[in-house]
């Protein structure tokens, strides 16, 4: 059963997540909320696994609100402005919802929380083998898996966790974006991003200030643009 909660101040889109909810046995609803301080309340009193969270909001928005929280729960950030996704990423959500929205995109994002809390559940470990640049080994549980670098196309940081994507998984590691770069580093991978690092080899375009993994949109950060540049002309 996942706890979730709703900020929103428009009462059509609380709406609309609450009948989404509603029609899943596994979700159960703690709390929605028109406004972010009376959510800050009761979060001090409550712990939730995730929170669908608007941006745009009177007295305390969004970001300010999720700012202010000492331990935020896994965040979907919930907006009608496109041009939020970046601060999204700062902030370590999970997932980014454009309203309106659709019933099907709700279902992606409560698959990424699952994922990510399920993950996140078995511990982690690496075991770098210094003769073999190819790959590494990764320690899940009783398991060890060996794990190519051609097989990693991004890594995605996530508060203290990063999300090692591959082209047929993903791995939740203890550790942060900067840690990652010691097990993926150039010229292979690129830090494009605060939150993001990149397979040079799995670029397929760049789009202004985004970078286009298959179904990933990846987006550059303003202090990683010229390096981004550099290593991307010299492959």
């Amino acid at each position: 059963m996942l706890n979730c909660a709703i900020i929103d101040d428009e009462p059509l889109a609380r709406e609309i997540l609450v009948e989404y909810m509603n029609r899943l046995p596994d979700i159960n609803l703690v709390g929605s909320f028109n406004n972010a301080l009376d959510a800050k309340v009761f979060l001090m009193e409550n712990s939730v696994d995730a929170l669908f969270l608007d941006i745009e909001m009177p007295e305390m928005n969004g970001i300010t609100f999720l700012q202010s929280l000492p331990h935020p729960p896994i965040t979907v950030f919930t907006t009608a402005y496109r041009n939020y996704a970046f601060e999204g990423f700062e902030l370590g959500v999970i997932d980014f919802l454009l309203k309106p929205i659709s019933f099907p995109r709700f279902l992606t994002s409560l698959e990424k929380i699952k994922d990510f809390i399920s993950l996140k559940a078995q511990p982690t470990d690496f075991e770098i083998m210094s003769d073999e640049p190819s790959f590494i080994f990764v320690k899940s549980g009783v398991l060890k898996l060996k794990l190519f670098f051609a097989d990693v196309t991004h890594v995605q940081g996530l508060k203290d966790y990063a999300i090692i994507h591959t082209t047929s998984t993903k791995i939740v590691a203890k550790g942060s974006v900067k840690s990652m770069q010691l097990l993926f580093p150039p010229p292979r991978f690129i830090r494009v991003h605060k939150s993001f690092i990149v397979a040079k080899d799995k670029i397929q375009r760049i789009e202004k200030n985004r970078i286009i993994l298959g179904d990933h949109q990846i987006p550059i950060g303003r202090n990683y643009k010229a390096d981004m540049e550099r290593e991307i002309s010299s492959r």
